[in-house]
């Protein structure tokens, strides 16, 4: 009896579709209802983010546990179904799980390990933890980053100073994972990863800002004022990095940067955030259009608007199939050979400001107002095309992908 081969299918396994209800479920009987509060508040939601971890939705294990998934389509759609529900509170509660991203991709198992759960905590004895990478002169340019390490052979410890900037739960995390510059010199192959640990004396939370949108999402700058933290907390560890020094000294490959390496881990779950974001206001849009009657009919009856409803519902769906593939390359240890994981959050990015754009259009002078959600939706998909690397530098990348010459 031969194999019969194997068919194709578009369909989620049961584990995945179980996943999606449980995640879709939290997210409409606690996330939304508390959305335009904290909104409002400007603060970090912990009332919720607890909620989340008596469930162990905000658990290292939860986080573990997607990063085992074969397909690689766990997390994306965690972060959709999350972020349906709202993002600033959606940012509130995977905030962390940047930061242990970062530990994963430059750190040792020892470091993993020890690190990992003080990110997270207990749903008793709640932690936080913060990745610190972008600075006020910096932003994209990670070749221009001026927080410096210096090591102390004497006292085997590093001392840390600089001022870091737009970072989620900044200050107030228990934990922070701070990238600095070790070798001025070789620019974004002379940095590395630091952790921070909570009460380590020199570090403080800088401004506080008051943003546009993911208003649940705490953002600040963090000061590192003669920040000393002992060798261990170098990710790696200084075997590691004097071994890469040496290789970039010679003119060898390196590979990438201590910032580099998460973002490329944590490209593709950032344009899951964004599909969230844009199918909630979506499916406002299309329940309003149904209902809302103008010279004696629906809406949705005016080509007009279903041609945009048309128009929203397929980039959502094209954006939902690049983030899956990204992920699932990503996965499958498959290089991306024309930037797929920058196209999958440029595209899902985008098509978030536009179809919230599109949702606030379609409800008129209702979605102008915090009456309906779409208003809130719109300006949270904005940063999509901001933070992670602008929709300039995906276009970059990608450029650079295809091209295989160093575009500027």
């Amino acid at each position: 009896m031969s194999d019969a081969p194997t068919t194709p299918s578009f369909d989620l396994g049961p584990d995945h579709v179980e996943l999606q209800q449980w995640v879709h479920t939290f997210a409409a009987d606690v996330v939304r209802p508390a959305a335009a509060e904290w909104d409002e508040r400007e603060e970090f939601p912990w009332p919720v983010v607890q909620e989340a971890a008596k469930i162990g939705l905000y658990s290292l294990d939860f986080f573990a546990t997607q990063s085992f998934d074969e397909t690689g389509l766990g997390l994306p759609i965690t972060m959709e179904e999350l972020f349906w529900g709202d993002a600033g509170i959606g940012l509130a509660i995977v905030g962390s799980s940047l930061a242990a991203a970062a530990v994963a991709a430059n750190g040792t198992p020892e470091q993993i390990g020890e690190w990992a759960p003080q990110m997270f905590g207990t749903p008793d004895d709640l932690k936080i933890a913060a990745f610190c990478s972008s600075e006020p002169d910096a932003g994209s340019d990670v070749g221009a980053m001026r927080t410096r390490a210096t090591y102390d052979e004497a006292t085997d410890e590093w001392e840390l100073n600089g001022t870091k900037t737009w970072a989620t739960n900044g200050g107030i995390a228990d934990v922070h994972v701070v990238t600095a510059v070790v070798d001025p010199e070789l620019r974004t192959r002379g940095q590395a990863s630091f952790v921070v640990p909570s009460g380590t004396p020199g570090i403080s939370q800088g401004q506080k800002f008051a943003k546009h949108g993911i208003r649940a999402s705490h953002t600040a700058e963090v000061v590192l004022d003669h920040v000393r933290v002992p060798g261990s907390c170098l990710l790696g560890g200084k075997e590691k990095l004097d071994e890469r020094l040496a290789r970039a000294r010679e003119g060898g490959t390196a590979r990438g940067n201590a910032s580099m390496a998460t973002f490329e881990r944590t490209r593709p779950a950032v344009g899951a955030q964004a599909i969230g974001i844009a199918r909630a206001a979506y499916e406002v849009a299309l329940d309003y259009a149904k209902t809302r009657e103008q010279f004696g009919r629906p809406i949705i009856d005016n080509q007009a608007i279903a041609f945009a409803l048309a128009d929203m519902r397929t980039s959502i769906d094209a954006s939902r199939l690049l983030v899956w593939r990204a992920a699932w390359m990503a996965k499958q240890g498959k290089r991306f050979e024309a930037a797929e994981g920058s196209m999958s959050k440029l595209y899902a990015g985008e098509t978030a400001v536009r179809v919230t754009g599109q949702a606030m259009q379609i409800l008129g002078g209702n979605g102008f107002t915090r009456e309906y959600p779409v208003e809130r939706m719109a300006r949270d998909a904005r940063i999509y095309t901001i933070f992670e690397g602008t929709s300039e530098i995906q276009r970059l990348v990608i450029a650079r992908a295809i091209s295989g010459m160093q575009i500027r």
